[in-house]
């Protein structure tokens, strides 16, 4: 499961009880909103990741005392 999918069962869950104790619009509203959510998780999985690299600076003793490498 992708990171930001436990938000579609949460809605899903959500749109169950609401259609249980007869909140139809409501039910409605949240399966349209679900879809919402998985189109725009699908974009986020989809973009291409941007790597930065780094040089990381790091502090050890040598000869001449502590210094960056």
């Amino acid at each position: 499961m992708a990171r930001n999918d436990w938000i579609l069962d949460v809605l899903a869950d959500l749109k169950t009880f609401a259609s249980a104790n007869g909140l139809e619009t409501l039910a409605e509203q949240l399966g349209d909103t679900r879809l919402i959510a998985a189109v725009e998780i699908a974009k986020l999985e989809d973009e291409p990741k941007t790597r930065v690299d780094v040089q990381e600076s790091r502090f050890e003793p040598h000869i001449g005392g502590v210094g960056r490498h």
